[in-house]
């Protein structure tokens, strides 16, 4: 079974293309020379790892008087424990208490598979289909000393609701969010090379797409191609969106046809993931003749991207960097506070296990700048009815200051 994020989705039904064997008209120019795998020497995240994170945040649990920490499967499970699995009306989640091994509760007929990949100590607790996965995780909370319980920010409502009445006794719950948070904003060595491989795919594979588009191809063509390169590039497909043309100036695409023409805007927003990391890369280019204005925003947006990373110094708030990325956009005759034509959305997102995770590089968000944080760098510019611009490169702050995982393009000519 196949994970499919909401990006994914939404991108996918926003551009009005479907991705499927034999989708397209035509057929795919990927089919050219087979591309080399550039993840074969990702090296995954190690037991060890995982094993010391459970020991931060159980530290941090007992800090704050937390009994324990509730979560179901998603990315946070994945990072505590290694589990990938996905949601379902089938429970399977895990208690972390504040000291003690981990309690995983799944069906039965899955426990072979989440005993695979689970890597750190912990008990694995299966529920058959007529039994509540809820009495069992509530059983492991009963057996923690009182205190509150955090439940992890995507955890389903109908998840914590159960299993903290099942529990009894009034515990007290709250948001786990700064719990997790403080452990995942910080990304070690290891997460950041596979970061760095799965950029790495990512951008070979819109490099590959750049050097096939041709005149006549529909949105859908161009996806498959992508999504084939990133395949055979070695990434996990995440989500794409491929927008020509007038819908360039939504940023999450049209419903309306679309079809490569001369000076035809192409705006490509991909990702990939390498052993649960990811990447999120844009580019927009011209097919054919490119018009002053093009070049003139496609520069202008480029100049967003600079500034994002020049204004990225240790102990910054990150909403710095969106305010001056806007500050020179308005400056240049562009739509205030969000507005449109100009920079509708925040410049930049956190990324790591997911493709959008905080700290938001928004205006208003104060979390300072510390090395280990990853975000995107993703300045547009959009013109209802005509066009959009759109570049995004991911990076990741040290103690030296910002480091990109890919390069910044270089010009509306060489995008790529």
């Amino acid at each position: 079974m196949t994970r499919v994020s909401r990006r994914t989705f939404f991108g996918l039904t926003a551009a009005g293309v479907a991705v499927a064997a034999g989708a397209a008209s035509r057929p795919s120019a990927a089919a050219s020379p087979a591309l080399a795998s550039l993840s074969i020497g990702a090296v995954p995240i190690s037991a060890q790892e995982r094993e010391a994170r459970i020991e931060k945040v159980q530290g941090l649990m007992r800090k704050q008087g937390v009994a324990a920490l509730l979560l179901e499967a998603g990315s946070s499970l994945e990072y505590f424990t290694g589990i990938r699995w996905w949601r379902s009306e089938r429970t399977t989640a895990a208690v972390i208490p504040a000291a003690g091994r981990v309690v995983v509760v799944t069906p039965f007929f899955e426990e072979p598979s989440i005993r695979e990949t689970l890597q750190v100590a912990g008990d694995v607790q299966p529920w058959k289909e007529d039994e509540s996965p809820f009495e069992l995780l509530a059983g492991a909370l009963r057996k923690q000393p009182p205190g509150p319980v955090a439940v992890e920010a995507t955890t389903r409502f109908f998840i914590s609701d159960q299993v903290v009445k099942f529990a009894g006794g009034g515990r007290q719950v709250l948001a786990g969010d700064e719990l997790v948070r403080a452990c995942r904003i910080h990304k070690s060595p290891s997460e950041l090379a596979l970061m760095q491989a799965a950029n790495n795919v990512t951008i070979a594979a819109i490099r590959h797409v750049h050097g096939r588009v041709g005149a006549g191809m529909a949105a859908s063509e161009i996806m498959r191609m992508l999504i084939e390169a990133t395949g055979e590039l070695g990434g996990e497909h995440d989500f794409s969106l491929v927008l020509l043309n007038e819908a360039s100036a939504f940023p999450h695409g049209s419903v309306t046809p679309q079809k490569v023409r001369n000076g035809s805007v192409i705006l490509i927003d991909s990702g990939c993931s390498v052993l649960g990391y990811q990447s999120d890369i844009s580019r927009t280019w011209i097919h054919g003749d490119i018009s002053g204005r093009q070049r003139e925003v496609w520069n202008m947006v480029k100049r967003g991207q600079e500034i994002a990373l020049e204004t990225a110094k240790l102990g910054t708030p990150v909403g710095e960097l969106d305010k001056a990325v806007r500050a020179f956009y308005e400056s240049n005759g562009w739509s205030k506070d969000y507005g449109l034509p100009g920079l509708s959305h925040r410049t930049g997102h956190g990324i790591g296990m997911d493709g959008h995770e905080p700290p938001y590089l928004v205006r208003g968000d104060t979390t300072a700048l510390e090395a280990g944080m990853c975000f995107s760098d993703e300045p547009g510019l959009y013109i209802p009815g005509r066009f959009g611009i759109r570049l995004e490169d991911c990076w990741y702050m040290t103690q030296s200051g910002p480091k990109l995982f890919t390069p910044l393009a270089k010009s509306i000519d060489e995008p790529v």
